[in-house]
């Protein structure tokens, strides 16, 4: 068995000595917080948003799947209206 290095890739490329200074450059020059903490998704509601399993038979998880594909929405975002509107309701 020989000692074989694996190259390291981003985006299929490999990755070189100077990239990587470059990197350690850039993280040593600084980064502006205020735009990394506008990376991700927008915000929906009043704050952060906290993640909540649900558990749903094969079934009802399938017809949520259907509704979401037909209004052209992800499956959170239909969970999010039904729950608003049924919080709504009350």
């Amino acid at each position: 068995m020989g000692s074989e290095t694996k190259v390291q890739t981003v985006d299929g490329q490999p990755v070189t000595d100077a990239q990587i200074q470059a990197w350690a450059d850039e993280a040593e020059a600084g980064y502006p917080v205020e735009q990394l903490r506008r990376r991700g998704r927008p915000a929906k509601g009043d704050g952060p948003a906290a993640v909540v399993p649900v558990r749903m038979d094969p079934t009802l998880l399938g017809a949520l799947e259907a509704v979401a594909l037909a209004q052209n929405v992800t499956r959170s975002e239909a969970i999010r209206a039904a729950v608003s509107q049924y919080v709504d309701a009350q």
